[in-house]
């Protein structure tokens, strides 16, 4: 059974010896391509707005009984 190289996804990049930044930045942006993108541009599952607003709404209600149970009654001088 041949053993699967954990590195053989990972592109490498020929820079030459004393390579400025501008020109390290340049060779990137030359080689990067529309797979490389991909990798990052996944699709997750959505949630309905709606149902994220009904949730921050049944959250704050239950904070702010929490907070006029918990709010002390002034004292009259």
């Amino acid at each position: 059974m041949a053993r699967k190289n954990k590195r053989a996804d990972i592109p490498v990049l020929v820079v030459p010896k004393n390579a400025t930044l501008r020109q390290i930045y340049a060779i990137v942006k030359k080689n990067f391509t529309a797979a490389d993108l991909q990798k990052y541009t996944v699709d997750e599952p959505m949630v309905p707005a709606e149902q994220v607003l009904a949730g921050l709404e049944a959250i704050h209600r239950e904070e702010t009984e929490k907070l006029k149970k918990k709010k002390p009654k002034s004292k009259k001088k």
